[in-house]
């Protein structure tokens, strides 16, 4: 009997039956593997918080954009402002959700004649900016620093 109950319980053992668990082993090559893909997928969750921002100042530049061609319809194709209101004044004016956006006022202005403006907003960074610029040669949207946020490597941000 005392055989038997100990044959029993090698061949159990063998069998690998009644094991429960995980190996230390099994257990570093998880954690190996669950490292790997953090160091992969971190970093392209870091970059998102400034294309979100980047994102946000471009619809704002478009709502300027649609704004000021509301303000040329109502004064017979003329950008100029008459009053000594300035034209990111306007712009807000016309467009109440333009209240809060990042402007940078010194460019952002109706070109020479009133036949065109340029209207820029600020990025996420310091350094990023947005552009929207019509003038006689048709529009042209550019972004400053290249390559990052939501700025392409052509710096055009409408393609």
């Amino acid at each position: 009997m005392f055989l038997q109950n100990l044959r029993a319980k090698v061949g159990a053992r063998l069998n690998g039956d009644k094991e429960a668990g995980f190996t230390l082993i099994e257990l570093l090559v998880v954690m190996l593997i669950l490292g790997i893909l953090a160091a992969i997928a971190l970093p392209a969750f870091f970059n998102q918080k400034e294309k979100a921002g980047d994102a946000k100042a471009k619809e704002y530049v478009h709502t300027a954009q649609v704004a000021a061609e509301t303000w040329s319809t109502e004064n017979s194709g003329s950008y100029e402002t008459t009053e000594p209101e300035t034209f990111v004044a306007k712009l807000k004016a016309i467009e109440p959700a333009l209240a809060n956006a990042p402007f940078v006022a010194e460019e952002t202005k109706p070109l020479e004649s009133g036949k065109g403006y340029e209207i820029t907003m600020q990025g996420s960074s310091t350094t990023q900016k947005f552009k929207v610029k019509r003038s006689a040669a048709g529009i042209e949207y550019t972004c400053v620093a290249k390559n990052t946020g939501g700025c392409p490597s052509t710096g055009d941000w409408n393609k």
